[in-house]
């Protein structure tokens, strides 16, 4: 699209218009937005247009269209993260990241569907209902990035970001059959970014291709003043490791913890058969032993919950967002327990529990406490690995796309589905997932994970532009290809 823009045998206008159009026709079927912004995104589009047209010298993905999660502020359009607690608040601002997409002068086509707040695997914990996975609206397309990584699966839009806090943005792309990555913590301005658990939240691209995920994850990445935890570096070159595209001489570890019992046949065959594909373009394998990672979902579901009902406690009708008001002459009190009553929903009022209690009185040490003790062994367990490793691979997810519904009321079961993403969030390292094929059992994609050391992000494009090479030229063409046909003007 953008090599077309530049030739100019298209105009932003249609480009943008066209997927306008798409969503007109199958979002309602999908429902991957909670906002459509088409006349901002027109009005972008024509602005770029004339900019090209007079010889302006402009980025590269200028004029093609985007689509931005909506746990990200933007100026003048509505940013809910998917609660009735933020519904209709419009921020004055914009995140950093937006900024700079606004700066590239890419249309935003709307803001994509989550799960409230991020917390959850499926965007089934979303206050205004579930996203549908593209090959097959009985299921899940992932969470709490379901919004991003179905609307680029359904041809909404080409370009979206997500965030990943334990798996948001990989999970969504292995069962949507779409490139995700979680960049280096720091890697990417959190400025802006309504945040879920601080130390663990970093935004991404979701594409379709891991040369896009790189043009997108250079211009979005870079240090922000406006951000303490910004990385004040360089972005790692992604963009040239992607075009490079080669593992020759890499040495590639299959972490041990991250199969076997609990995987899906059909997903642990399509990751085994990339891993060959692996030796066959020039890789070395060898396994390696991450004992801490059998830890990690256990401390991740201590040390998320804290965080988070730290940062949600500014919720508290006070300042911003919903207020509700009970009969008589409430208190401050009781206007606050009435708001966070009717403008949370119950995952969230669970994992607000949760945190509330590992954080109280004589039962820090004993939770948080260990649990941050466990992300030290994480770390520390990455880091013996990377030393015989370049790059650290695994399954995504455990299985493919489950049926809407299935795990809605079983909070553990939902947990799991992040078990492999989960560890590279703990300890700050970056990781990619891109698609590996159909499982057998019932014809859903799946994903192969890569993992990085911290701000050796051109590894995972290395690696992961590579494996995607050999796998279309296996498939004769991009896997979405294959993806059923979706109802026309279905309305939700």
């Amino acid at each position: 699209m953008a090599s077309l823009l530049a030739a100019k045998e298209v105009s932003s206008v249609e480009l943008t218009r066209a997927h306008l159009d798409r969503t007109a026709e199958v979002d309602g079927a999908v429902h991957s937005y909670l906002h459509v912004d088409a006349e901002g995104a027109l009005r972008t589009a024509a602005d770029v247009d004339q900019r090209r047209i007079a010889g302006e010298s402009l980025h590269l993905l200028a004029g093609v269209p985007i689509a931005v999660k909506d746990v990200m502020a933007t100026r003048g359009l509505p940013t809910t993260c998917g609660s009735k607690i933020l519904e209709g608040w419009v921020p004055p601002y914009d995140a950093t990241l937006v900024s700079r997409l606004r700066t590239a002068a890419l249309p935003i086509l709307g803001k994509t569907n989550m799960d409230e707040f991020a917390m959850g695997s499926s965007t089934e914990h979303s206050a205004w209902g579930p996203s549908h996975n593209p090959w097959d609206l009985a299921r899940i397309p992932g969470g709490s990035g379901g919004g991003s990584s179905s609307a680029v699966a359904s041809f909404q839009a080409p370009l979206a970001i997500g965030t990943d806090t334990g798996g948001s943005i990989r999970q969504p792309a292995a069962v949507t059959g779409t490139v995700g990555v979680k960049p280096t913590y720091g890697g990417v301005s959190r400025y802006g970014l309504v945040a879920l658990a601080s130390s663990l939240d970093q935004a991404g691209p979701c594409t379709r291709s891991v040369l896009d995920a790189a043009l997108l994850h250079a211009l979005i990445g870079g240090h922000d003043p406006m951000d303490s935890t910004s990385i004040d570096a360089p972005v790692p070159p992604v963009v040239e490791a992607a075009q490079r595209a080669s593992v020759e001489g890499m040495t590639v570890g299959v972490v041990r913890q991250l199969g076997g019992d609990g995987y899906q046949a059909g997903v642990r065959a399509r990751f085994d058969e990339s891993v060959q594909l692996l030796v066959d373009l020039g890789a070395t394998v060898v396994e390696v032993d991450c004992p801490s990672f059998d830890y990690a979902l256990a401390a991740y579901y201590l040390i998320l919950p804290s965080e988070a009902s730290s940062n949600l406690a500014k919720f508290d009708a006070m300042r911003y967002g919903l207020r509700v008001l009970p009969d008589g002459d409430p208190s401050a009190e009781q206007v606050m327990a009435a708001t966070r009553d009717a403008g949370f929903g119950p995952e969230v009022k669970r994992r607000i529990i949760l945190g509330t209690y590992a954080l109280s009185s004589g039962y820090y040490d004993a939770y948080y406490g260990q649990a941050q003790k466990v992300r030290r062994l994480i770390a520390d367990d990455f880091a013996r690995a990377f030393e015989v490793a370049d790059v650290l691979v695994s399954p995504t997810a455990p299985t493919t796309a489950f049926p809407i519904g299935e795990k809605l009321d079983d909070p553990l079961a939902m947990y799991l589905n992040d078990v492999a993403t989960i560890p590279a969030n703990l300890a700050g390292v970056p990781g990619m997932s891109i698609p590996t094929g159909l499982a057998p059992e019932d014809g859903l994609p799946t994903g192969i994970q890569f993992l990085a050391p911290a701000t050796q992000d051109d590894r995972l494009y290395a690696a992961g532009a590579a494996l995607e090479a050999a796998l279309l030229d296996r498939w004769g063409g991009p896997l979405l290809d294959r993806a059923p046909d979706l109802p026309k003007g279905a309305s939700r």
